[in-house]
């Protein structure tokens, strides 16, 4: 039996980085200023911190500017969004990413809309994804937005084709489902109270895992030839599709780590430069 091929997101961030840095290196070689990401952390949450500390890596690599707050866990809504409101109103930051979770106590949603949406280089307010959901100009989300792309390098084109998306998150299952909306796929969205999840697997040609449940989707769920994507993170590297059986059904399958993490932060970095040169007049 063939096995899926990989659609490798570690590869393709770093063709996308490239391209990105020599786009940067051109703001700033107009301008004098270098674009700058402003990253925000409440608390120390050791995945988090190891994200945020990836994403300034990245950045350095792209000939981006890195900011970085790191707030205490015992951070207020307040507090947040009062920093998050400063950063929107400093001219030498060009865009924001606030790392998430922010911990029970905060207002997220409160928090996210008080970024910019001309800095909201994350795609997380609901300028976004307004703007995102009809097609207007504006940043995508990340993740989304990354799994657009992997898919366009694997020549996947959605139009026609049945897109099952397993999540419905404000950051990744709602907007995944948005963005294939408007490539003309046809949309079923997922969840924790959907009956025979499998049954609607089955019917998939595009599957976009995104319910942070550890190998939830089996291969036998899986239509034979169908592209699954798996952005589910879970404790010991594994994803929200159980990969070895997958793998022995489906054409396209991205690895967990090595899918789409690497493009979400390629898209961050890359909508970074686009707020950068939009706000520098370039």
């Amino acid at each position: 039996m063939t096995q899926a091929r990989l659609m490798d997101g570690t590869a393709t961030a770093r063709r996308i980085v490239e391209e990105i840095a020599r786009k940067a290196a051109g703001v700033t070689e107009r301008t004098g200023t270098a674009p700058c990401l402003a990253t925000v952390l409440v608390g120390e949450d050791p995945a988090s911190v190891t994200y945020v500390r990836m994403k300034q890596n990245r950045c350095r690599e792209a000939g981006i500017e890195s900011r970085h707050m790191a707030l205490p866990a015992s951070t207020s809504t307040e507090e947040l969004v009062g920093t998050l409101r400063e950063l929107s109103a400093d001219p030498g930051v060009h865009g924001i990413l606030l790392q998430h979770p922010v911990g029970d106590h905060v207002d997220e949603r409160a928090a996210f809309e008080a970024i910019a949406p001309e800095k909201d280089v994350d795609g997380v307010t609901f300028a976004s994804f307004a703007t995102m959901s009809f097609g207007l100009p504006g940043f995508v989300s990340c993740t989304p937005g990354g799994i657009m792309r992997l898919l366009d390098e694997y020549g996947v084109d959605p139009a026609g084709k049945r897109a099952v998306v397993v999540g419905r998150s404000a950051i990744l299952g709602k907007p995944a489902g948005m963005l294939l909306l408007a490539r003309d796929a046809t949309v079923t969205y997922c969840h924790s109270r959907t009956r025979d999840l499998s049954a609607a697997v089955r019917e998939a040609d595009i599957v976009v895992a995104a319910v942070g449940r550890p190998r939830l989707i089996r291969g036998q769920d899986i239509k034979p030839g169908a592209v699954v994507v798996d952005a589910g993170y879970n404790a010991g590297n594994v994803g929200d599709v159980d990969f070895d059986s997958a793998v022995e059904r489906a054409a396209l399958i991205t690895p967990v780590p090595g899918g789409v993490g690497p493009m979400t932060i390629a898209t961050l970095l890359e909508q970074t430069v686009t707020a950068a040169a939009r706000q520098l007049g370039v």
